[in-house]
């Protein structure tokens, strides 16, 4: 109805009540919508839930069915959609783009008058630290496992996050309409390959194209999700040929759970009738306590499973009043003393909070922050317990994926942000200084793939240095550095494709075209075998001339000292003054900064100076510095010179069915296994491999171990590089630099 025709309808009552409802309708969902969902609740009605799983297993979809069915967007968009929209989630414009989670994303919305605070997590291992910090803030979670692809590289990456972290979680089989899935084979893994306790509490009624409803176990009633999008549950009795399989999954279920909970261990035991109310508690007891995992199944894409989820969600999950958070209260001298955080929504005790991840958004920093004990209203003065720095609280606000919608408070359980607040990620904040609680922090993983990068236009050099310095604050897996050795700029980052991702942000958010390649290696170049020098320089050219001569021995350093550069003066008398011995140091020290074989810095050396001659007149500390350089470069040719490498420690972990193609691998890298060990099922192999060989060995690992091997290194020592490698640098060299007569060049070419 129009507002014109209200308006001209004969009655004025009617004219009123018709503009009311017409204007109710509409702002159900848009003016009243952010206030309905930021009301406040009492704190056992508040969830705060992450989805987490491996790369594709329908993690934004489902989230995307969660908001829909909540009522909190209008209408579905899919990831990869052909309407070009995109999931709400899914914000960056990249993200849409390329079909991937990159950043984790917060929501929060209402489901039977519960409060549900949601942050949707990437499934790439190269963001593995958005999904650290996300499981550090929450207090339940949602593993989705996809029915193809089962209990992937990734799934069980999440699990020890989980583990790490002590979340509890329910499991939710997602893509049962896809071809060739079995969830049953995803149970089992779930049992064998990340040991739970799990069992069905829905079953599903047909599966790939067949698939139309589910079974749920507990209420014994079959589910069907009518409607054009799902929205309509009908409930129905459970068919024929799946009674026996629900009547011998149901028992499964109360068998599994009697196991680990002495309640219904006893009724079962004594054989009392279980009732629906009993089976539900019991749930609740066993996965707050982590020791059972109540598995859902479903298809978010056709809609189906997504409400019973919500709702087991509700039932089984805790609420942040049922987690035990701990502050660590420092004393002078003392060791740190455990504080219990009281989680009741009032100002009876201090604010304390933590910010766990940090955005650059249009407005400047955007804190993302995890509020642990007490109230914070606009306006108050909160400390960085770290920094003791004070920050004005201007503007609070709650984050509807990109979208910030204000509050004028938050209390203990929710998940907010503020603005201008200078921190980093895994600060606490709180509103008294003297209280100085501080959280545990959030575990950060090293980086383990390195790049070389520039910006493509030396012009846009701010622009790279701004995008540096914002990227590397989110990020604390995404490290940088100079390396004055061959002087570029590194990049270093949980894979291939976190790196990739951050230079097209460059280009795209900061108008920085950049270039990326393999960074060089620090070779260095030594002596085999000492050598004696006796070099004389003399330069008469009118005036007072130049005069110095220097004799001794330049030799090798022992292995373990041939990063070092030596200089000893053992001269005795006068044949050289004392003051012109740190010229002959300057001159022997500006020599090593280039070597002869392949250009690289020398190291590993021990400059003898023993004895020499000057000049009463000509003799100056410039003439000897040119003197001990002359002494170097007759070295150059009299003396028998090395390259050096770099040898990295590498430590290895993987599941033990790939134990031989790991070290096998290595070997290929020309690494020498140093030793092994193995715990439940996980081998950790420990090797010194050259660094010139371990570039690219991270995606070469993940797809050797389907995804499911880590390795960490760190630099060990310099030891003489094969006679391949030598010869390779100093063809190379000798090329750049022109040295090579041209028929040795075209006879390399043509092989």
């Amino acid at each position: 109805m129009t507002l014109f025709k209200i308006l001209n309808e004969s009655k004025t009552i009617h004219k009123f009540t018709a503009l009311a409802k017409c204007f109710n309708q509409k702002s159900v969902r848009c003016m009243g919508a952010h206030e309905k969902y930021a009301e406040h609740k009492a704190i056992d009605k508040i969830r705060n839930i992450g989805i987490s799983a491996h790369i594709d297993s329908g993690k934004t979809t489902l989230t995307e069915r969660i908001l829909f069915y909540t009522g909190r967007i209008d209408e579905m968009h899919e990831v990869k959609g052909k309407d070009n929209v995109g999931a709400v989630m899914d914000s960056m414009e990249l993200e849409r783009q390329r079909g991937i989670t990159i950043q984790s994303a917060a929501t929060y919305t209402i489901w039977r008058d519960h409060n549900i605070n949601i942050i949707d997590t990437p499934g790439h291992v190269d963001f593995t630290v958005e999904v650290e910090r996300s499981l550090r803030v929450l207090d339940g979670a949602v593993l989705v496992l996809c029915a193809v692809g089962g209990v992937q590289s990734q799934s069980l990456t999440v699990n020890r996050q989980m583990k790490r972290y002590n979340v509890p979680f329910l499991a939710f089989i997602n893509k049962l309409d896809r071809l060739g899935a079995n969830p049953y084979r995803v149970i089992s893994q779930m049992r064998s390959k990340l040991n739970h306790n799990a069992a069905f509490v829905q079953l599903p009624i047909g599966l790939e194209g067949n698939n139309k409803g589910l079974i749920d176990l507990i209420t014994q009633q079959a589910v069907y999700f009518d409607g054009l999008y799902g929205e309509n549950i009908r409930y129905d009795e459970i068919p024929m040929d799946m009674r026996t399989e629900s009547s011998e999954r149901r028992h499964e279920l109360i068998e599994h759970l009697s196991n680990v909970d002495d309640t219904l261990g006893e009724m079962f035991l004594e054989e009392k009738n279980i009732e629906l109310a009993d089976i539900k508690s019991a749930i609740r007891r066993a996965c707050i306590k982590r020791t059972f995992t109540p598995v859902f199944v479903g298809t978010a894409l056709k809609n189906r499973g997504v409400q019973p989820l919500l709702d087991g969600v509700l039932d089984y999950l805790p609420n942040p009043g049922e987690v035990e958070n701990v502050g660590l209260k420092e004393e002078e001298g003392k060791e740190a003393k455990k504080i219990v955080l009281d989680p009741t929504r009032n100002d009876s005790k201090p604010f304390v909070a933590l910010a766990f991840k940090l955005e650059a958004g249009k407005f400047g920093q955007l804190t993302y922050m995890r509020c642990y004990q007490g109230v914070l209203r606009k306006g108050d003065n909160i400390f960085n317990v770290r920094t003791k720095r004070k920050v004005k609280i201007a503007r609070l606000v709650r984050m509807h994926s990109s979208n910030m919608e204000d509050v004028n408070e938050v209390y203990a359980g929710d998940i907010f942000a503020l603005f201008g607040v200078d921190c980093a990620s895994g600060d606490t904040f709180v509103t008294d200084i003297k209280d100085c609680i501080s959280l545990e922090s959030i575990f950060v993983p090293e980086p383990v793939v390195s790049m070389a990068i520039s910006p493509a236009n030396s012009k846009d050099r701010d622009n790279f240095s701004k995008a540096i310095a914002r990227f590397t604050k989110e990020d604390p897996t995404f490290h940088f550095w100079f390396d004055n050795d061959n002087k570029e700029t590194i990049v270093s980052g949980m894979g291939e494709l976190h790196l990739e991702i951050y230079a097209q942000r460059m280009e795209r958010e900061y108008n920085c075209p950049v270039v990326m390649g393999k960074p060089k290696v620090a070779f260095r170049e030594s002596l085999t075998a000492p050598c004696e020098f006796d070099y004389l320089h003399k330069k008469q050219s009118g005036g007072q001339g130049q005069y110095a001569r220097v004799t001794g021995i330049l030799e090798p350093l022992p292995p373990q000292q041939n990063t070092i550069l030596e200089f000893v003066d053992e001269t005795v008398g006068t044949n050289i003054p004392k003051q012109f011995v740190p010229g002959v140091r300057r001159g022997f020290l500006a020599m090593a900064e280039k070597g002869l074989l392949s250009g690289n810095k020398l190291s590993g050396l021990k400059f003898r100076l023993i004895d020499g001659a000057h000049h009463i007149v000509d003799s100056s500390e410039l003439a000897f510095y040119l003197a001990a350089q002359g002494a170097v470069k007759e070295v150059f040719e009299k003396g028998s010179w090395q390259v050096l490498e770099p040898v990295m420690t590498v430590e290895v972990t993987a599941p033990d069915e790939f134990q031989g193609a790991v070290i096998a691998n290595l070997n290929k890298r020309h690494g020498i296994v140093t030793g092994t060990e193995g715990i439940e099922g996980w081998f950790t192999i420990y090797a010194e491999v050259p660094l010139n060989e371990m570039f690219g060995y991270a995606g070469e690992l993940r797809s050797t171990t389907q995804g499911k091997g880590e390795f960490s290194m760190e630099y060990c020592r310099y030891s003489p590089c094969l006679a391949e490698v030598q010869e390779k640098l100093i063809y190379e060299y000798q090329k750049a630099m022109g040295l090579l007569p041209p028929e040795k060049v075209q006879k390399k070419k043509k092989n």
